[in-house]
């Protein structure tokens, strides 16, 4: 296959602004990883006037598509896991052309996964599981059960994502057979969920108590990066204030459910200040005095 692929990338290898090049290649009949396509080529190059470019090609009664990324929103999507195929294809892709390393050393920021970047995943993943959680036991508690059942399917995946991300690994796009591996307690909660015999009620009302259980053991890992940037101010942070804020924008969107979230477990107080009228307060938030050291 790669054979057949060289003109294509060969050309883009010669060019001055490309970082390097990946090849991934399909390795079972169903391959989401590959978009079902029998490879997959992801040019990296800097300074793309179009940010992300492809092209999708047959031959010989096969597939392949091609990706050029640019460099700075690669990073993005590896940092917020915005698109996780491609990380995958970074992680187990295999290199055809490196100027001066780059996707090698690339390759190994991904192995170790430092623990900075990690904990913004965590917040990122936690945010979405926090919204989708409350919206599930909303739905319970209106009588909405199988639209609860499916926010709770939701809020495993999440859960599943970040027992992962615990570990030191990123989730991959078939992300439950990796749970399956890395952290059956949760992988069980997914079974238990999805294979239960009990009437579609009491299986969501046992979920919840379930995931309510492992949301409230992994709180203060998942909340970690949000508490250090609330630390870096000792005034009360105004909602607003807080969503601006550069390091929290990849998750800006679920950031209320997050810190309601916080306030019901007291990790994060609420802090009322006067305003203009006698009756409405403006509410603001800061980070509990048992959680500050």
């Amino acid at each position: 296959m790669e054979d057949l692929l060289r003109p294509i990338y060969q050309e883009r290898a010669s060019n001055r602004n490309t970082l390097g090049i990946l090849i991934m290649e399909k390795k079972r009949t169903i391959s989401p990883e590959t978009d079902n396509f029998d490879s997959i080529l992801l040019v990296i190059v800097k300074e793309l006037e179009e940010k992300w470019l492809v092209k999708h090609y047959e031959f010989k009664e096969q597939s392949a598509a091609l990706h050029v990324i640019d460099c700075d929103l690669l990073q993005e999507w590896i940092e917020t896991s915005t698109y996780r195929r491609a990380v995958e294809w970074i992680i187990n892709g295999r290199i055809i052309y490196d100027r001066n390393e780059y996707i090698a050393q690339l390759k190994e920021t991904l192995r170790i996964f430092p623990l900075e970047k990690r904990k913004l995943r965590l917040a990122i993943e936690f945010s979405k599981l926090t919204r989708s959680y409350s919206e599930s036991r909303n739905l319970y508690e209106t009588g909405h059960y199988l639209d609860a059942y499916s926010r709770l399917l939701r809020s495993l995946h999440y859960l599943g994502r970040i027992a992962i991300l615990e570990k030191g690994y990123h989730p991959e796009v078939m992300v439950w057979s990796q749970v399956k591996r890395i952290d059956p307690e949760v992988y069980k909660l997914y079974e238990e969920l999805v294979r239960s015999t009990e009437e579609t009620k009491k299986r969501v009302e046992l979920m919840l108590l379930a995931i309510d259980f492992a949301i409230n053991k992994r709180t203060d890992t998942c909340a970690a990066h949000l508490i250090n940037v609330m630390k870096e101010s000792q005034e009360p942070w105004g909602f607003g204030e807080l969503k601006t804020h550069p390091d929290v924008a990849p998750y800006k969107y679920d950031l209320v459910s997050m810190v309601e979230y916080l306030v019901s477990k007291e990790i994060i107080e609420v802090i009322l200040e006067e305003t203009k009228s006698e009756t409405i307060r403006h509410r603001k938030y800061q980070v509990n005095d048992a959680n500050k050291k």
